[in-house]
């Protein structure tokens, strides 16, 4: 078919804003294609990573055939841990920003995730015809489920079932020391230890792995030979029935066998041990007879327990892309726009059961509630079972709960993704720009989405009842202490700020039980700022801690307003820290101020010029 052709077929998406690039990046090749609508992936192509310079070379030669199509959004599985923006592949010499790369494509979307949790994420979608059983054992319900797959490396990962859809593991088990069975594989060990000082797992069970395996068994049946490829080793077993190449891959899955048996023991993967990668869906059903089967069950005691668990083969192609299309879906489900996801709910709410009509219900009158109430208490509320509430969002497409909080979060205040850009040296004044407001953005919809609204009533109740408010703060986090004491003071409190730490003892010594310090630190660990919250929790002071949630402050607090966001002070000022610290005070302020309002504040400051002051900060503050 011509490629105007293919571009014809590929601009009638069942996507209304266009078909969506995938890909699945490992060390040797990548796989690409173009969704055009739900598990319809349409153009894939292999292409070799050793062609290409770096990552954006190899998406351009893959888009270069489709010059045509107006490409959005992309979703890349990559053979690598992901964990922000910026990635340096284990097993190829490339790194690149996630953002860099969406910028030169002229994305609107890109997103870079684990190969295995892709893997993983697509599992729970597979059918019978997409896998081949090896042994007996039969899947339980809602059971986790484990993964691996020998290729250039070893993935590893998992599902786990929750109460409302799956949680994918991100995993790098494949690192794990490896361990021998008998004195074969531990003078393959042997072998492998005259390189390397500590040989993992997949050291051994990998392609290159089958190729030390090959050289090991030579070397211990006296056999000179000339040095295979894993794919060469692979024919000269399945193909010419070479016994030294059969010994190997007998042996190879054999440690497979023992791997997964390990996997599966720790995970308690009752819902099936699934097998993927590139190497073992090649041998077709040599792989049923080998000694893979015997070998996971060889246990010991625990032989019955693995007996019961099945062994799957991942038959069908690409597997990977079924898990990637459902989290870029997922993903774009959750960034339509303000409010788009509460019209979705209106006009779908006739079509629900009466039930699930009085969750939806629930969800338009009052939203942010839904949002932080637990499932029991949205129940509740809605005079429903837990399962009518899990329904509900079923019937909006969702996984379940946790998945429709987490995009209608997105609806309510419109879609930023929440990452970080790295800032570099190289970095034009406009890029510096957006990447430093994209992280302080993305920082606070991330900290909007961990805060304990409990505690933050805890404190707003010991601030509104205080005879006396001090701030104590040390270095960067002083300014988040004078803004404190320039907003408290507008309420009449009596209230000082002291960063000092000869006066920090001396300002403790004189508090009285009533009087409440707002303790700030990005560490936690100052000691004199410790030890003069120490004297001011012995002569009865109350004290709100501003800090890291697991720091020496926060356990020492009578109330911790937890600010867990990471920055590297050593080369930075805590920029992002800083301002999450005052958003915290504005929250107090605002809190305190409704309540003034609404004649609950306990303080009985009623003059008319207080009453003015708490107005005027309330419309300084909604301003």
């Amino acid at each position: 078919m011509k490629h105007s052709e293919v571009d014809q077929k590929l601009n009638r998406s069942a996507f209304a804003d266009g078909p969506r690039l995938l890909a699945d990046i490992g060390a040797t090749h990548a796989r690409f294609a173009l969704q055009t609508a739900p598990g319809e992936f349409r153009a894939v192509r292999v292409l070799k990573c050793d062609d290409y310079a770096d990552i954006v070379a190899m998406l351009r030669s893959y888009l270069a055939d489709h010059a045509d199509i107006t490409l959005n959004h992309a979703a890349l599985a990559v053979a690598n841990p992901v964990s922000g923006d910026y990635i340096r592949m284990t097993n190829r010499d490339w790194e690149f920003s996630t953002d860099e790369v969406r910028r030169a494509l002229g994305l609107h979307t890109l997103l870079v995730v684990n190969d295995f949790t892709a893997l993983a994420m697509s599992l729970p979608g597979l059918k019978p015809a997409d896998l081949m059983q090896v042994g007996g054992g039969k899947p339980a319900s809602n059971s986790v489920i484990g993964v691996l797959g020998p290729g250039t490396g070893l993935g590893v990962s998992g599902v786990i079932p929750t109460v409302d859809g799956f949680v994918t593991l991100g995993s790098e088990g494949g690192h794990t020391n490896f361990a021998p069975a008998d004195e074969r594989e531990y003078s393959i060990l042997q072998y492998a230890w005259q390189t390397w000082s500590h040989v993992s797992t997949e050291r051994l069970i990998s392609g290159p792995g089958m190729e030390i395996i090959y050289r090991a068994i030579a070397k211990r049946n006296g056999r000179q030979v000339r040095d295979l490829s894993s794919q060469e080793i692979m024919a000269g077993a399945l193909t010419d029935k070479d016994p030294l190449c059969l010994e190997v891959l007998e042996c190879f899955c054999a440690m497979l066998g023992g791997a997964t048996a390990n996997l599966a023991v720790t995970l308690g993967a009752f819902g099936g041990m699934f097998i993927g990668g590139g190497i073992v869906p090649r041998m077709g059903e040599w792989f049923a007879q080998s000694p893979f089967r015997s070998r996971f069950e060889a246990k010991g005691r625990f032989t019955s327990y693995l007996s019961e668990i099945p062994t799957y083969v991942i038959t069908t192609p690409n597997p990977a892309f079924y898990g990637v299309a459902t989290i870029l879906s997922e993903h774009l489900r959750g960034r339509s726009g303000a409010n788009t996801l509460m019209e979705r709910v209106r006009h779908l709410q006739h079509e629900l059961t009466p039930a699930e009509q009085r969750v939806a219900q629930l969800v338009l009158e009052q939203p942010r509630l839904v949002l932080n109430e637990p499932i029991a208490d949205i129940a509740r509320l809605a005079e429903v079972s837990q399962p009518t509430v899990i329904r509900f969002c079923r019937s909006l497409g969702f996984l379940g709960l946790a998945d429709f909080k987490l995009k209608f979060a997105s609806s309510l205040t419109g879609a930023i993704p929440v990452r970080h850009s790295q800032v570099r040296v190289s970095d034009s004044t406009h890029d510096l720009s957006a990447k430093v407001i994209d992280n302080t953005v993305s920082a606070i919809l991330k900290f909007r989405d961990q805060l304990d609204v409990r505690s933050i009533d805890k404190a707003i109740a010991l601030v509104a009842k205080a005879r006396r408010v001090e701030f104590y703060a040390m270095g960067n986090s002083r300014v988040v202490a004078l803004d404190g004491q320039h907003k408290f003071f507008r309420f009449r409190i009596p209230t000082s700020a002291y960063g000092d730490s000869h006066l920090l003892n001396l300002a403790a010594e004189l508090l009285k039980p009533g009087d409440v310090v707002i303790a700030i630190s990005n560490s936690g660990k100052l000691p004199d700022l410790l030890e003069a919250v120490d004297v001011a929790r012995a002569a009865g002071a109350d004290v709100i801690a501003i800090t890291s949630s697991n720091s020496p402050l926060a356990k020492k607090a009578s109330v911790c307003l937890a600010v867990d966001h990471s920055e590297d002070s050593t080369t930075f000022l805590s920029m992002i820290s800083r301002i999450l610290q005052l958003l915290l005070i504005d929250i107090l302020s605002v809190g305190i101020s409704l309540d003034a309002q609404h004649g609950q504040l306990v303080v009985e400051h009623k003059a008319k010029g207080e009453t003015d002051g708490r107005r005027l900060l309330i419309s300084h503050l909604d301003g």
